[in-house]
């Protein structure tokens, strides 16, 4: 028999046992090359196929080979991806970031039109989708993103070759999570013009892989993320209770960072505290440096400001720009907006920016929304209500009643300001995140079964729900 032969009684048999879409993704690519003995050799699209045929489909393929083969049989894998020739590229400008093109499996791909891919093409060109406007230069640095900045910049300097690799990126919204990866992106691209890098959120990879296996174009999916250098994935805590889209994303990191490519990931809260994500995909978020971008103080705030109407071109006095980031303190996507606001007012009106007309402006702004509800406002609040210091609150005291109003705090600034653990901990005296995950645990199991208690946190919700 030849080893064409030889392959079609396998394919007969496996048909038989493997569901169509699976014989159709995983089988009908693969190509028969030669036959030695009892050994056949065949080709394969990519370096992910042996991996997932033999996870999946073994049990099938050993016994169709043996059918076909007798006992001795054995079976070769030879990786043929179409190679693009060496492609020179120019040095990338601040108004143009591109990517060189990628090489895509030789196969045709029937009726597909995922806008990523164009079928009939070997290569195709990656958009980035990395905003120009999101450099290190527009990036202000301070207390609340030092650590991210400079491992960003250290990124930049050798991706993938790094101890940082992934980065996991946490903190609220606003707070300049995407500009800080989208920045480390840019940086990459003018310091190594021909690696690949691509940004792209959670929501449109979900799409994206939807529609892969809708259409049984999963080996393009999987090989067009695994041929990037650098990818950059935005607000990876969407994948919570999806199953499939982790399990195609684990594949793809795995991959990925064994072959030293640098993985950049951004998210609302940190690995710890995610929800409805599989623990082998939390802990490979571990395995490089998570930080945490958090609100700016002060002095970051005016550098925004300052930074942010320079660009604009327009003079702003030192009161007017003091009174607005004292007045606008949550994040900077707030603060830069309310800038905007007045700015806009300002031209419209024909009015001069003046801290009266910031004052003005700001204050209707205010108005028109509740007041933030920090931990110190929680703080304030616990301690009024119980008849505590703040002192004696964040003391070291292990008495029952303080320890319980401690615990309360810790619970309520977890549900009412979305912060994070480490950070509640830090406000609460020095406390670590289990001990605030303690707290909000042991705060749930006694609203559960405690009527009297239920009524403190009811109390509490109503009082920091009127700013009182």
């Amino acid at each position: 028999m030849s080893h064409n032969e030889v392959w079609n009684s396998c394919l007969q048999i496996i048909r038989d046992l493997i569901p169509p879409s699976s014989y159709r993704t995983w089988f009908e690519p693969i190509v028969p090359i030669k036959l030695e003995g009892s050994t056949l050799t065949i080709s394969v699209p990519s370096d992910f196929f042996p991996e997932y045929i033999e996870a999946h489909f073994i049990k099938e393929l050993r016994s169709s080979m043996k059918r076909t083969l007798g006992d001795q049989a054995k079976l070769i894998y030879n990786v043929s991806i179409i190679k693009n020739e060496t492609i020179k590229y120019p040095g990338i400008s601040k108004q143009d970031v591109n990517n060189p093109d990628i090489s895509l499996p030789a196969e045709k791909v029937k009726n597909f039109t995922d806008p990523y891919i164009i079928p009939g093409l070997k290569r195709i060109n990656v958009n980035p989708n990395l905003n120009i406007n999101y450099s290190f230069e527009n990036l202000i640095e301070g207390d609340c993103n030092r650590l991210g900045r400079a491992a960003g910049i250290e990124i930049a300097k050798k991706p993938g070759n790094n101890a940082f690799n992934p980065l996991f990126l946490y903190g609220g919204p606003g707070l300049g999570k995407t500009h800080l990866a989208q920045a480390i992106g840019i940086d990459i691209k003018e310091k190594y013009p021909d690696k690949v890098v691509l940004y792209v959120t959670a929501n449109r990879f979900q799409t994206h892989y939807q529609e892969s296996v809708m259409k049984n174009a999963m080996t393009d999916f999987l090989h067009y993320y695994q041929s990037m250098d650098v990818l950059i994935l935005d607000d990876v805590h969407e994948f919570a209770e999806k199953p499939g889209t982790q399990n195609a994303f684990f594949q793809i990191f795995n991959y990925l960072h064994q072959l030293g490519k640098q993985l950049i990931l951004t998210c609302d809260r940190a690995p710890v505290e995610l929800q409805g994500l599989e623990q082998r995909l939390l802990s490979r978020f571990k395995w490089g440096l998570t930080t945490e971008l958090l609100p700016p103080d002060f002095p970051t705030r005016v550098a925004i400001l300052k930074a942010k109407s320079f660009r604009e071109g327009i003079n702003l006095s030192d009161d007017v720009i003091n009174y607005i980031a004292s007045k606008v303190t949550s994040n900077v996507r707030e603060l830069e907006g309310t800038l905007v606001s007045l700015m806009a007012n300002a031209t419209l009106t024909k009015k001069q920016v003046t801290l009266g007309l910031a004052q003005e402006l700001i204050e209707k702004i205010v108005s028109n929304h509740k007041k933030d509800i920090t931990t110190d406002t929680i703080l304030n609040v616990v301690c009024d209500y119980f008849g505590f210091t703040k002192e004696t609150l964040l003391s070291k005291t292990r008495k029952r009643e303080i320890v319980q109003a401690r615990q309360i705090a810790m619970y309520l600034c977890r549900n009412m300001t979305g912060a994070s653990l480490d950070f509640i901990g830090h406000q609460m005296g020095g406390k670590n995140h289990a001990t605030v995950l303690y707290a909000c645990n042991t705060v749930c199991d006694l609203m559960a079964t405690d009527k009297s208690f239920r009524q403190y946190i009811g109390d509490l919700e109503k009082k920091l729900k009127h700013n009182i």
